[in-house]
């Protein structure tokens, strides 16, 4: 796939709305450079966004980076058959999620152990011992915290700190409107008294 010039990729930016009009509305199929100008602008705005958000569900770095090249090719074979170009983030939040459940299936069925603090140990500020004591005691009373919510709920709060909007969350976790509501609500306040407490 053709790079365009760097400075031509940071001149654009999509709005949160991402929609463009499809090849039918235009009357032919997009011209393939188009299409790989808009997996590239996709790319470089989405691409730390979903890696964080496939973390977030147990995978690793490695996993994570394998299902982001996956999302993209399927976005440019998507383009390239005139699909759709309406929500475009929506639609790659959700074939990232999709994804990343069937790689976490696939993990935990031939019994690997993922590396859930390695990104803990990288980021090393060199605070004092007692704030890396009190920062370690935080993080897992955080993580307990986030791992006694169900599922759904954790995805749906993940999705949110990812700025998805509370109709992208629905579709991508196939949920109602008021699900995605009550699940953040409850998620939240479960949050708040457990650091109150």
């Amino acid at each position: 796939m053709l790079m365009p010039p760097a400075d031509s990729v940071q001149e654009l930016s999509f709005p949160t709305e991402l929609a463009f009009p499809s090849a039918a509305s235009r009357g032919s199929a997009a011209k393939p450079c188009e299409n790989e100008r808009v997996v590239i602008l996709l790319f470089e705005q989405f691409r730390n966004p979903l890696l964080r958000y496939v973390i977030s569900l147990g995978l690793s770095v490695h996993d994570g980076e394998e299902i982001i090249q996956e999302v993209f090719l399927a976005l440019f074979r998507h383009l390239e058959l005139g699909k759709s170009r309406r929500n475009l983030r929506g639609w790659i939040f959700q074939v990232s999620h999709n994804l990343a459940l069937k790689q976490r299936a696939a993990n935990q069925k031939i019994g690997e152990q993922l590396d859930s603090g390695e990104a803990e140990r990288q980021a090393d500020t060199n605070p004092s011992p007692e704030e890396q004591a009190a920062n370690r005691q935080w993080q897992q009373r955080l993580q307990a915290i986030l791992r006694a919510l169900p599922e759904q709920d954790r995805c749906c709060l993940y999705l949110r700190a990812e700025g998805l909007r509370y109709r992208e969350i629905a579709s991508t976790l196939g949920m109602s409107l008021g699900a995605v509501s009550i699940a953040l609500t409850r998620s939240l306040a479960r949050m708040k008294r457990a650091s109150e407490g």
